[in-house]
C-alpha cells in the first residue's frame, strides 16, 4: 500500500498549495484556452452552418478576449461600415455568436430552436445605424444537467451534437457540462487497479440509465455496457470538446465522487467502503452502491488516478462535476464529517490538476431539506476554500437555495432554471420567476451570484421558455413580456400575424405563469397508469389554452408553411387533448362510483376508440414527436444486433417502467406518435375493460390486481419488437383540423358550463 499513501500525501500538498490563494482568484483566471483567432474561425464556421455561403460575405467576425467587462464578462459589438455587411466583435467566440444571433433576431426577425429554425433573410442585411456594446452582467452562462445526458443526448450521433452546441453558442451559453465518455477512461482506471471485466460489467449501467450509474445510485440495470458503446462514446467526446472550446466554451469534465464497484473491496480488502442505502424504489439488486470513506487512501488514489487520465485524454479547462449526495441520505449529520467528505472529493481534484475548481449541483439541498440544515449545508460547502467551489442552485426558479443559505455560505454560486423533469412534453413555464428571480439573486444582500444556467433533465420541449433564459443571461434588468411574446411569436413564424400573436399572450399568462407549487412533471393521467387516485389539477385556466388552441388554428392558411408553427400547432392541440383525457377520465370515474355502465362506457369509448387514437395520429404526423426516431437513434447506435435488441430495451424502458418492475413508473412519459396508441392507450383500454366488467359482474374494483395485469400491458410494449415510423405519416395541419372541429366545440361548451 506505499503507492496509495504516496499519492495520498502528494495530493494533500498540492491542495494545501492550491488552497492558499486569494478567494474567488481561481474563477477570475477561467478563461478559454483557445485563442482569439481560433475562435473567430469558428465562428465564422457557425455562420456558414447557418446560413450557408452567403454568411462569409454579410458579417465580419472578430475576437478579442480584451474586449471584456470588468471581470472577464462577456461583451459584443455590432456596427455596419458597408453596405450589406454586419461586423461582429466579442470578447469570446460565444459573445460573438450572441451578437449575431441578436442580430438576425432584432434586424432579420430570425429563430433558432430545438424545433425548428425561421431564417428569412433580405437579399441585403439591414445595417446598424449606430454600434451596439452590450456586456453580459453574468460571468457564467452554464447549461446541461447530469440527468440530460441520459434523457437527452444518451443516442445522439456526431450531427445531433453539432447542431446543439451551434445552439449553444448562438444562445449564449459559456460553460457546460462534456460528460460523455467517461466510461471508456473508468474502465481503464478499474482494469489498472486490479478489477477483473466481469466486475466491471456488473457495475456499469446500460446506456440510457449512466446518468444514475455516475451519481451512485444504481449500478447494473440494463446493462452491460458494451465496450464499443464505450470506444464510440470516446471518440465522440474529442469531437464535442473540441467544437465546444473553439468557440470559447469552458467545458466541466467529471471528477471522482467516491462511490466504486463492488469488486474495489476484493482487490484492496482493507478499503473502508459502505453500502449506502436503496434509492429511489430500487432495491440492492440494482442499487445500494459502495462509498469510500473520505479518510481511506484509496479516495485519493482513485480519485486522481481517473481526473489525471481524464485530463491526460481531453485536456481541461479546470472545471469538474461531482454530485456524491444527489438524493442519497449521507451516512452522518456530523458537520465534521460532511466536510470530511467534500474536501475528500475537492483533494481528489486538486492531486490531478492543483488549479481545479469544483462545479456541484445543489439539487440535494432542497430535494432532503429534513437532512440538510444550515449547519449541514455549511460544513459541507466550507470543506472546499472559498472560490474553488461553483454550486448550481438547480431548481432557482421555484425552490432557490441561496437565500436560507446567506449565498451557500460564501461560495459562489449559479441561478438556475431547471423547469423540465424526465423530458417529459407539456406546456409548463414560470416566466415571473424567471424575469425576476436572477435579478433578485444578484441583488440579495452579500450576493455570491455568478452567472445564470439552464439546467433540465430533458430538452426538446417549450422552446419559449429557453429562449426567455437565455435572452435574460445579457439583461441588465427584467424583460416586459407580454412586448417580448409578441415578437418571438414574428421571429418564429417568420411573420406579424395577430392572432398567434394573441395565443402566445393567452400561454404566457397561463401555461407559462405557473407560480404555486407544481412542477413541470406532467402528471396528466393519458401518460400515468391508471387508477382512482390521479390529479387532474392544473395550475392555469384551461380555457386560455382552448381559446389559444383556436387562434392558432385561424393562423393556418397563413401560416401553415412555417415547420415551427405546425410544431406548435401540434403542442397545443396536444396540450388541449390533454385536458380532454382528464375531462374523460374524470367522467369514467364518476360513472363507474355511480354504477352507470352507459355512460361509463361512453366515456371510456370516446377515450380509447377516438381520442388517443385521433392524438397517436396527429403526434404521427410530426417526425418531432416520433417514438420511432427515438428507437431508431439507439439501435443506430449498436454495432450487432444484440446491443441493438439491448439499447432498444434501454430506449423503451426509460420512457416506461424506468427500472425492472416498474420502480420510477412513467418518470419519464414521453407523447410520441406510436407510445400514446400502444402503450398509453392499450393501459387505457385495459382500464375501461375492467371497470366495465367490475359493474357488469358485480364485483369491487381492486387496484393492487388492476396493476399486476396492466404491467404485463406494460412490459409487453418494452419486448414487443415492433418497429415504429421514423418518417411523418399524414398531413399535420388535415389532422389538426379534424380534431379540432371534432373536439372543440364540446370542450369550450364543457368548460362553460363548469364556470356557470
Amino acid at each position: 500500500m506505499a503507492l496509495p499513501r504516496l499519492l495520498f500525501l502528494w495530493a494533500t500538498v498540492a491542495a494545501v498549495a492550491a488552497a492558499s490563494r486569494p478567494p474567488w482568484d481561481s474563477i477570475a483566471r477561467l478563461q478559454p484556452g483557445t485563442n482569439d483567432a481560433r475562435q473567430a474561425v469558428a465562428v465564422r464556421e457557425l455562420l456558414e452552418r447557418l446560413l450557408g455561403p452567403r454568411a462569409a460575405s454579410a458579417f465580419s467576425v472578430s475576437v478579442n478576449r480584451s474586449l471584456a467587462g470588468p471581470g472577464g464578462l462577456d461583451t459584443y459589438r455590432l456596427s455596419s461600415r458597408a453596405p450589406g455587411v454586419v461586423n461582429v466583435a466579442g470578447s469570446s467566440g460565444v459573445a460573438a455568436a450572441s451578437g449575431i444571433y441578436q442580430y438576425l433576431k432584432d434586424y432579420c426577425g430570425c429563430h433558432v430552436s430545438w424545433s425548428g429554425k425561421q431564417l428569412r433573410l433580405p437579399d441585403s442585411l439591414p445595417p446598424v445605424p449606430t454600434e451596439i456594446i452590450v456586456t453580459s452582467p453574468n460571468r457564467f452562462r452554464f447549461y446541461q444537467n447530469v440527468c440530460t445526458q441520459s434523457y437527452s443526448y444518451v443516442w445522439w450521433n456526431w450531427e445531433r451534437w453539432e447542431q446543439e452546441i451551434d445552439w449553444m453558442a448562438l444562445h449564449g451559453i459559456n460553460m457546460a457540462l462534456a460528460f460523455t465518455g467517461q466510461e471508456a477512461v473508468w474502465q481503464r482506471v478499474y482494469l489498472s487497479l486490479g478489477l477483473n471485466q466481469s466486475e466491471i460489467d456488473e457495475y456499469f449501467t446500460g446506456p440510457a440509465f449512466l446518468a444514475w450509474n455516475r451519481m451512485g445510485n444504481l449500478h447494473t440495470w440494463a446493462g452491460p455496457l458494451p465496450l464499443s458503446w464505450q470506444l464510440k462514446q470516446l471518440y465522440l467526446q474529442y469531437r464535442i470538446l473540441e467544437r465546444m472550446r473553439s468557440l470559447g466554451m469552458l467545458t466541466v469534465l467529471p471528477a471522482f465522487s467516491g462511490y466504486v464497484p463492488r469488486g474495489i473491496l476484493r482487490v484492496f480488502p482493507r478499503a473502508n467502503a459502505t453500502r449506502m442505502g436503496s434509492w429511489s424504489h430500487f432495491d440492492c439488486t440494482y442499487s445500494c452502491s459502495y462509498l469510500l470513506s473520505p479518510e481511506d487512501p484509496m479516495f485519493q488514489v482513485i480519485g486522481t488516478l481517473f481526473l489525471k487520465e481524464l485530463t491526460r485524454q481531453f485536456g481541461t479547462d479546470h472545471l469538474y462535476s461531482a454530485d456524491t449526495f444527489n438524493e442519497m441520505r449521507p451516512l452522518s449529520s456530523d458537520p465534521a464529517y460532511l466536510s470530511q467528505v467534500s474536501a475528500a472529493v475537492f483533494r481528489s481534484m486538486t492531486g490531478a490538476d492543483p488549479r481545479a475548481i469544483w462545479l456541484m449541483q445543489g439539487w440535494l439541498f432542497q430535494h432532503q431539506p429534513d437532512f440538510w440544515q444550515p449547519a449541514q449545508v455549511r460544513a459541507l460547502l466550507q470543506g472546499v476554500p472559498l472560490g474553488r467551489m461553483v454550486v448550481l442552485d438547480l431548481f432557482a426558479e421555484s425552490k432557490p437555495v441561496y437565500p436560507w443559505t446567506e449565498s451557500f455560505y460564501g461560495q459562489p454560486f449559479i441561478w438556475c432554471m431547471l423547469h423540465n423533469f424526465g423530458g417529459n412534453h407539456g406546456l409548463f413555464g414560470t416566466a415571473e420567476s424567471i424575469n425576476r428571480g436572477p435579478f433578485a439573486a444578484r441583488g440579495f444582500p452579500n450576493s455570491t451570484m455568478v452567472g445564470v444556467g439552464l439546467t433540465p433533465e430533458g430538452i426538446e420541449q417549450n422552446d419559449v421558455m429557453y429562449e426567455l433564459m437565455t435572452d435574460l443571461g445579457w439583461r441588465k434588468e427584467p424583460l416586459d413580456l407580454r412586448q417580448w411574446v409578441s415578437n418571438y411569436a414574428t421571429q418564429r413564424y417568420g411573420a406579424s400575424n395577430a392572432q398567434a400573436a394573441a395565443a402566445w399572450q393567452l400561454l404566457l399568462q397561463s401555461a407559462y405563469n405557473c407560480s404555486g407549487p407544481y412542477t413541470n412533471h406532467n402528471r396528466s393521467p393519458l401518460v400515468h397508469r391508471p387508477s382512482f387516485r390521479m390529479t387532474t389539477e392544473l395550475w392555469y385556466n384551461e380555457s386560455n389554452v382552448y381559446e389559444a388552441w383556436r387562434l392558432l388554428q385561424s393562423s393556418v392558411d397563413v401560416l401553415g408553411a412555417s415547420s415551427t408553427f405546425c410544431y406548435d400547432l401540434v403542442d397545443v392541440t396536444r396540450q388541449a387533448m390533454q385536458q380532454l383525457v382528464s375531462r374523460y377520465y374524470l367522467e369514467i370515474k364518476q360513472a363507474f362510483q355511480s354504477r352507470m355502465l352507459s355512460r361509463l362506457l361512453t366515456a371510456g369509448g370516446i377515450l380509447v376508440y377516438d381520442l388517443l387514437p385521433e392524438l397517436d395520429s396527429l403526434l404521427s404526423s410530426d417526425k418531432r414527436f416520433l417514438l420511432g426516431r427515438w428507437l431508431e437513434a439507439a439501435r443506430l447506435s449498436a454495432t450487432s444486433d444484440q446491443e441493438a435488441v439491448l439499447y432498444d430495451l434501454n430506449a423503451r424502458n426509460q420512457l416506461t417502467l424506468w427500472g425492472p418492475n416498474g420502480n420510477i413508473l412513467d418518470y419519464a412519459n414521453k407523447q410520441f406518435g406510436g407510445l400514446v396508441l400502444d402503450y398509453y392507450g392499450v393501459r387505457w383500454s385495459l382500464f375501461v375493460s375492467t371497470l366495465v366488467e367490475c359493474l357488469n359482474t358485480g364485483t369491487p374494483f381492486h387496484q393492487s390486481h388492476f396493476n399486476q395485469a396492466v404491467f404485463q400491458v406494460e412490459r409487453g410494449f418494452i419486448y414487443n419488437g415492433k418497429r415504429y415510423p421514423t418518417k411523418a405519416m399524414g398531413n399535420t395541419l388535415d389532422i389538426a383540423r379534424k380534431i379540432f372541429l371534432k373536439y372543440y366545440p364540446s370542450a369550450v361548451q364543457h368548460n362553460c358550463s363548469r364556470a356557470a
